[in-house]
């Protein structure tokens, strides 16, 4: 995997970046000039960061493993020491499936109704393999869903989800905010 150069984000025109951030360089970033990155950040080969209107914020130890995507207008944020697992897929714009509308990118948006909102992936979330996350949901902090999971409400602080749709199914344990806390030492 080879990462992109400080030179090369700074080309790209990223709305900022901190230090030790490792972008694959075969990963593919749009609108950068509303992507912003914490420090100490990696995003693997073949993710697709495509940034809207609201932008994508990333916040810092954040790891996005390989063919995970970012997509949508609204605005994406990512908490620090999150980890998003690979082919983990987050949307912040939906079509509308009824029929009511057309759909996709490129009929004009006159003839659409997609639905924009907001997504929030709080501090030491993590989100198993191959899951789904729908637009207006917020995964609060220490939240950790289940792989091949659909979430489509807002997880509870330190919850265990899982499931198509996702449900708690337990408590995580908060034990890693002391590590948290020696790792800041």
């Amino acid at each position: 995997m080879a990462w992109l150069t400080e030179e090369q984000m700074t080309i790209m025109g990223f709305a900022g970046f901190g230090g030790n951030v490792m972008l694959s360089d075969k990963a593919s970033y749009y609108n950068c000039k509303n992507i912003r990155f914490g420090s100490n950040v990696r995003v693997d080969d073949f993710c697709v960061l495509s940034a809207g209107d609201g932008g994508i914020e990333i916040g810092s130890y954040v790891h996005v493993a390989v063919y995970s995507c970012l997509i949508g207008r609204g605005k994406i944020r990512i908490g620090d020491f999150a980890n998003l697992s690979s082919r983990v897929s987050v949307y912040s714009s939906s079509d509308d499936y009824s029929g009511s509308a057309m759909t996709n990118p490129t009929v004009p948006e006159s003839l659409t109704h997609v639905h924009h909102a907001d997504v929030t992936v709080g501090r030491h979330v993590i989100i198993g393999s191959g899951s789904l996350v729908l637009p207006g949901v917020t995964l609060q902090e220490g939240a950790a869903v289940g792989a091949l999971s659909l979430v489509k409400r807002d997880c509870g602080a330190f919850g265990i989800y899982a499931g198509v749709p996702a449900e708690r199914k337990g408590e995580r344990k908060r034990d890693l905010l002391a590590l948290e806390a020696r790792l800041a030492r």
